[in-house]
């Protein structure tokens, strides 16, 4: 009977598509995926330190890991960035954790399973499960070497979605803002080369991936290796050219790189969508100097204006931290001030905790109290709330260009899609439309999706005229 796996995923999308890639390896060496970690002979957790308590998490995750019959365990491995940031430690902490293989040194984890299987087979158990050291003679156990080559195989990842597909450009980053952890875990910025990029994007688009989410963590900071002229506009030209491409997207852009050549193809490629997640952090220049964003509350609201001129129907989505080291209460009203200024679709928003390594939990004591940081969050959280209400109530009417990607998540009976603003709207219709898109005239809203029915063939052409107007 083949060995089995499952693969417990936290995080952010490039962690999803890290375990698209181990999935698909593990598929290589043999192994077949189990419906739940209790019917697994290796559990994989992808863990993600970004996240308030990541390490307490994780240990949590490891209890629920069912023990086998007879000492028959499922082998653990640690994979992500809590691995590449805790190493050994790890070791040290859980008896349960078999292996720890950094966010580097992924492609190598079946062969540290194979040496470990080999180890229990051989009679060395007790000393490959006892040790606290890297490796013996018999199994290596950790994995956290920082390995430059950012090539994957082609054609190895196991897609989990069968509509959108993801595609790294760049791993790691340079730019050590002091409360991210990013650096320390993911590496040095490291590019692809774009020839596998677009080999890659032509592979999932032969394969039915209508859309394309491109992924780094300073995503327009691309600059291909093997092209030198090719920038981030480029790779977006280059893509929006390969035949089977609908939709382009792409996560996280950094204010500071979005240049006019990147207006200009967001403003000109029709597949690229209609939406820019543009991480701010805090509307306080103060603030943003600590946190070194190297850009002022001023130059991001010059660069929203720039946008929105330059690219009809723009929706902008964001991140932000509340209760960075010193952020007063005029710090406070004045991201409150520029949330409303420019009027999100949807934010991620987070009070701020440590995290190993970086500049701010060496240098910046977490002087603003707990209740204080709830406080801040509560009425940032709802204030975002009441503006994408209203700026989804403007929807109601329009015909919009749905790409179906899912079930809807409230009723079975519907499906669920996004527009190319990316907000979901959820709508009756045949489960044979999964895959396409159709024209939806949104009917009903709410703050966080859009309801519709299937728009006939005279609001599409309504809605046509009004656009060629």
């Amino acid at each position: 009977m083949p060995r089995q796996y499952f693969i417990e995923t936290f995080g952010c999308q490039m962690n999803v598509h890290d375990s698209e890639r181990l999935a698909g390896l593990l598929d290589q060496a043999g192994y077949e995926p189990a419906k739940s970690a209790g019917e697994a002979d290796l559990v994989v957790i992808n863990t993600c330190s970004v996240r308030e308590r990541p390490e307490e998490r994780l240990y949590t995750e490891l209890g629920m890991v069912p023990k086998g019959e007879g000492g028959n365990s499922p082998i653990i491995a640690v994979t992500g960035c809590v691995a590449q940031q805790e190493g050994d430690r790890l070791l040290e902490r859980s008896s349960r954790v078999d292996l720890v293989v950094g966010t580097q040194a992924l492609s190598r984890l079946p062969a540290m399973v194979e040496q470990l299987e080999d180890a229990r087979s051989s009679g060395h158990l007790e000393q490959a499960r006892g040790g606290r050291t890297r490796s013996d003679q018999h199994v290596e156990r950790v994995d956290v070497n920082p390995y430059d080559n950012v090539s994957f195989p082609l054609g190895v990842t196991r897609r989990s979605d069968p509509v959108k597909a993801s595609i790294t450009i760049i791993e790691g980053c340079n730019d050590f803002c002091s409360f991210c952890v990013v650096p320390y875990t993911r590496g040095h910025e490291r590019m692809r080369p774009v020839r596998e990029i677009a080999e890659e994007v032509r592979q999932a688009a032969g394969e039915g991936h209508l859309e394309i989410h491109l992924l780094g963590q300073i995503v327009n900071h691309y600059q291909a290796p093997d092209q030198p002229h090719c920038d981030f506009a480029g790779l977006l030209e280059l893509v929006h050219e390969i035949n089977g491409v609908e939709r382009i997207r792409f996560a996280s852009p950094h204010p500071r790189h979005v240049t006019k050549r990147m207006i200009g193809a967001m403003r000109d490629l029709p597949k690229v969508c209609r939406h820019l997640h543009l991480p701010v952090q805090s509307g306080s220049t103060a603030v943003l100097k600590r946190m070194r964003r190297r850009h002022t509350r001023e130059a991001y609201l010059d660069l929203v204006a720039r946008l929105r001129d330059a690219v009809q129907d723009l929706a902008l989505s964001t991140d932000m931290i509340v209760g960075f080291p010193g952020e007063t209460d005029t710090d406070f009203e004045e991201t409150m001030s520029l949330v409303r200024a420019v009027g999100y679709e949807s934010m991620f928003s987070f009070k701020y905790s440590e995290r190993p390594n970086t500049l701010a939990s060496k240098r910046q004591p977490d002087d603003i109290p707990a209740t204080e940081k709830t406080r801040r969050i509560v009425k940032l959280q709802e204030t975002q709330k009441r503006i994408q209400q209203q700026l989804h109530a403007r929807r109601v009417g329009a015909v919009e260009e749905v790409l179906v990607d899912s079930t809807s998540r409230r009723r079975s009976s519907e499906l669920a899609g996004r527009t190319t603003r990316n907000t979901v709207v959820n709508f009756s219709a045949p489960d044979k439309l999964l895959g396409t898109v159709v024209p939806v005239r949104i009917t009903n809203s709410g703050p966080f999706s859009l309801k519709g029915k299937l728009a006939t063939a005279a609001e599409r052409q309504g809605a046509d005229l009004c656009r060629s107007k």
